[in-house]
Formats: structure tokens, sequence, C-alpha cells
């Protein structure tokens, strides 16, 4: 077993390699996929705010890199990895990944057919991946300066989407369910750009999912977290979400708030975290009735909050 191990440790890096080599970031995957490294925060009291400024690896995605040297001393780190991921939305590809799964229940590709036939355009001749449960990776590429958000089902079912933030498993990885594999015809390929159609799918406004009956206050606090920039994403968040809790349409602001966090760079568990704290604070016997002012952009982004949201 230990032989085989090995061999496969060998074989994911070689893989991995020569990913990085065609401008792909990695970073090593366990069989179960997600992330091979631990985190060195583990333990710390508070939130981990670090995305890998401290130098020392095990940050997940945020450790992913296409210099052959770092890439070589991350599965030195984890000689148990048996597989990589490729981090989405960076640099020189900006990857997206749409990400096919087949169960018995939903036809994705089907979906995802219908999807081109209503809003007019075609899939290109791209990457795909094909995953052991028979499901298949598209990859794409997105524009430098308009980031994809992650999600799953958004588009339609079982069509689950890696963009900024995100990774998809690399071909050549061993998982506990298998191998992934290139797609016959498709090894010569590069990553097509993403038709526009779709891209505006992808990256859509965020708008109300459900008629709250005060449209106007939640259009401003969406638009509010929609204008955060780095630094001010997750405190614009809190606040317009205990806006709305006390308000009394907190519920129905919820998901319209999280895709605005999502679209400004925050992953959907952070943002669902932020809500949360912030409807426990707005529905405590007391509470600060200061309600006018916004607080000061000053807060940084919260930390990844968990791995597997990230895997495709």
């Amino acid at each position: 077993m230990a032989a085989i191990d090995r061999h496969s440790a060998t074989l994911a890096l070689a893989h991995a390699l020569s990913a990085a080599e065609r401008g792909l970031p990695v970073i090593p995957l366990s069989r179960a996929k997600l992330p091979a490294l631990p985190s060195p925060h583990r333990g710390e009291p508070g939130p981990v705010r670090c995305r890998g400024e401290c130098g020392r690896a095990g940050h997940g995605v945020h450790d992913a890199a296409t210099d052959p040297a770092t890439v070589r001393a991350l599965f030195a780190a984890a000689p148990w990895a048996t597989g990589y991921g490729i981090a989405c939305g960076r640099a020189p590809h900006h990857l997206i990944g749409i990400d096919l799964d087949i169960k018995a229940e939903s036809d994705s590709t089907a979906a995802l057919q219908r999807l081109a036939l209503k809003h007019l355009f075609t899939i290109p001749e791209t990457v795909v991946v094909l995953t052991p449960s028979g499901g298949s990776h598209l990859w794409l590429t997105g524009p430098p300066d308009r980031g994809v958000p992650n999600s799953a089902s958004r588009l339609g079912p079982g069509i689950d989407v890696r963009g900024t933030g995100g990774y998809l498993v690399g071909p050549g990885s061993l998982t506990a369910h298998g191998i992934y594999r290139l797609a016959p015809g498709t090894a010569h390929l590069a990553p097509a750009p993403c038709p526009r159609a779709l891209l505006r799918l992808l990256t859509p406004p965020a708008r109300s999912r459900h008629s709250t009956g005060r449209p106007s206050q939640g259009h401003g606090l969406v638009q509010f977290v929609i204008a955060a920039h780095e630094g001010q994403r997750n405190t614009r968040l809190f606040w317009a979400a205990c806006r709305a809790y006390e308000n009394g349409f907190g519920e129905d602001l919820a998901g319209p708030l999280v895709d605005a966090a999502v679209h400004t760079g925050l992953t959907e568990r952070e943002a669902r975290a932020t809500i949360a704290s912030a409807a426990r604070l707005a529905i405590a016997p007391v509470r600060s009735p200061r309600r006018d002012h916004p607080p000061p952009d000053r807060t940084d982004d919260a930390d990844l909050a968990d791995r597997t949201d990230q895997a495709g």
C-alpha cells in the first residue's frame, strides 16, 4: 500500500507540474479532494483572517502556485497527496469551471443545453475533464476584470460553478472514488473563452428572490454591499444584514445579500456566517438603537471558512 501511495504521489506531482507549466496555479489535494496541507493556524483563538500572509503553507486555494520550486515544496510538505487542485479565477487564464454532476434525479448536461438554447449561446470546444462519478468539468476562461462567484445548482439542477476562490480537481488526480481524466479529443485544447451570454448568467446583478413588500429598502441594502471594496466587504454585509433584520425583512433579503457578498469576493460560507451573526444580534433583547450610520470601513474580510465549498 505504501508503494502504491508513493507512486500516486509521484504521479500527482508530475501532473501538477505539467499544469503549472501551462500557467495554472496548483495545490496538493488529498484523496478526499480537499487541500492536503492543514492550516497552520489550527487552535488559534478567534477568527483567522490570514490567507497566506504569514508565509506558511496550509491556506487552501490561497497556496496555489505556478512556480515549480514552490509546487515541489508544497507536495514535499504533503507526501500523502494523491491529486492536485487548480485555482480558478487566477491570472493568466482566469479559469471558470462548469461542473456537471450526473445524478439519477437530474441531467445537468441537458439542463446546460437548454440554458444555451434559451439564452442563445454555444458551448465552445474546450478542455473537458471526466470525473469518477460520471460527471464532467468544462474549462472556460473569463475576463480579468470580472470575477465569477462560486455557486451550486443556481444555473440549473446539477450545474455547479467554480470561480474566484474555488478550485477544480486536476486531470490525473487519484481520489477516493477514482481518477479524474481528460475527455478523449480535448487534451490538445486550451480553455475556451466563456460565451458572453453565459458570463452574464454567471455574474448576475443581485436581486431579491422573494417579494418583501419593501423593495426600495432591500434594494438599497443590497447595493450598499455590492459597492464594498476589499477590506470593507464583511463590515458592509454585517451592517446591511443587521438593518434588514431590525426592520423585519432579514429572512427575505438574506438570499440577495449572500449573492451580493459573493459578487464582491466573499465565499458563500463566509457570507452566510456573517448574516447569521447579524441575525443573532438584531433579534437579541437588547441592541443598539443606532441604525442611521454605517460602521467604519476598516474590518478585514473573513478567513476561508470551509474548504469543501471551493472544490469542483
